[in-house]
């Protein structure tokens, strides 16, 4: 997806954590480790209510930060950002830990391009917008780092 605005880079966020989410449905059958498909099972319902949350961004936005150009500072990071878009069993094979490690490793890299975005936002509601949401993805791997230690407490 061509990222120009920040209302584009909502929408492409959205669409990871959709399609993330599906991969992660799709492969929590498929994974015959017992603890791991229900671990994917229960990202799978996460990423889709990341996916919900970040959709209210586009809705409740301001407007003129949603319209921002982006493009200027947007580096090739954004590129390096994988969720499986085409879902190859990819997480069907894993183990609990390396589900967890790469699921972790996509929403800080996320954050992390959030991060550099709002450090080059030229006006403040972008500034804001952005912010907003790498606290809420921030947030949202905290949660999940307490819901997966509970579930190897089990």
């Amino acid at each position: 997806m061509d990222i120009k605005t920040f209302e584009d880079l909502i929408t492409w966020a959205l669409e990871l954590h959709t399609n993330l989410s599906r991969c992660l449905s799709e492969c929590s059958g498929k994974n015959q480790d017992e603890r791991a498909s229900a671990l994917l099972s229960y990202l799978a319902e996460h990423e889709s209510e990341l996916a919900r949350i970040t959709a209210e961004f586009e809705k409740q936005a301001d407007p003129k930060a949603l319209k921002t150009r982006i493009y200027d500072y947007l580096d090739n990071e954004h590129k390096r950002i994988k969720a499986h878009q085409i879902c190859d069993d990819h997480y069907a094979g894993l183990d609990f830990e390396s589900i967890e490690r790469e699921v972790f490793a996509f929403h800080d890299q996320l954050i992390d391009l959030y991060d550099s975005l709002a450090g080059k936002a030229e006006i403040p509601e972008a500034k804001e917008l952005v912010e907003s949401l790498k606290a809420m993805e921030e947030h949202e791997a905290m949660r999940l780092a307490s819901q997966i230690g509970r579930m190897n407490d089990v």
